[in-house]
């Protein structure tokens, strides 16, 4: 049985068009593509078999099989990245034993989220799909505070059970804190990383599920689970000294490339 990692890219983004090949500049000036960058951050995770990227768009596959990636052509009705990950599994057979969906905006994401993912999912038979989050210290909550008083859609939150079950995501802030925290302080908000878990089954089943109106509302894929009263289990994570943010908009490009040039990675 295998853990097998998916990338799922679109060019349609409403927010940023063309995303996945935008172009990011590391600490030696270089620069690579987001989805190049997403899929050599999934090369640096062991426990992967294999690693597709997820396309329906010839741009970005052309862009994927240039840099030797694998490439799985999917439709252009895939609503969200767990959609295209779904059809994507049924290209892969029956012997898969997980399906990991490396959303393709995050190329900032450490191997050991992925491999802390992997074992939380293993650990939990009871949950159907399981995905990490990571405590926001002061600078970061002060960042995504930012973002949503500019108008802009940043980071998602999530909020956590005593069992870290998954009770609610939400692109504002939540929960509410009026305290105000020093840079490196931790904080009670959750910074959900953007990354997933999949049983097979729930894979299958989930373009059946209904989509409810918090998913309608927020705009965010994983409330599906939720709502349609499957368990989610959220596995916290630690930075370890590295910074995490994803593309949302374009103007995610300086301050990934200003995380990347701080942390000396190419």
């Amino acid at each position: 049985m295998s853990v097998v990692c998916i990338i799922p890219a679109r060019y349609a983004s409403s927010r940023y068009p063309g995303k996945p090949l935008a172009l990011l500049r590391g600490a030696t000036g270089e620069a690579q593509t987001l989805i190049e960058r997403s899929w050599r951050a999934a090369c640096e995770v062991a426990e992967f078999d294999a690693i597709h990227v997820a396309t329906d768009d010839d741009r970005i596959a052309d862009a994927a099989r240039a840099f030797g990636a694998s490439v799985l052509m999917t439709s252009s009705e895939a609503r969200n990245g767990t959609e295209r990950c779904a059809e994507a599994l049924e290209q892969l057979g029956d012997e898969v034993e997980m399906v990991v969906n490396l959303q393709g905006d995050a190329p900032l994401t450490p191997p050991w989220f992925l491999t802390a993912l992997i074992a939380g999912l293993r650990a939990h038979p009871d949950a159907a799909i399981a995905t990490p989050i990571l405590r926001c210290d002061g600078e970061t909550l002060a960042a995504l505070k930012t973002d949503r008083a500019a108008g802009r859609v940043g980071g998602t939150t999530a909020v956590v059970d005593h069992t870290m079950r998954g009770l609610y995501f939400s692109k504002e802030v939540i929960p509410f804190t009026s305290e105000t925290y020093a840079a490196e302080a931790p904080t009670p908000v959750f910074h959900h990383v953007g990354v997933y878990a999949y049983r097979p089954d729930a894979l299958r089943a989930y373009p059946t599920w209904k989509v409810g109106p918090l998913e309608m509302l927020e705009g965010l894929e994983q409330l599906r689970f939720l709502e349609a009263g499957q368990p989610l289990l959220c596995v916290e994570v630690a930075a370890q000294g590295r910074k995490f943010w994803e593309l949302n908009n374009p103007e995610d490009v300086p301050r990934i490339e200003a995380m990347l040039a701080e942390m000396a990675l190419p």
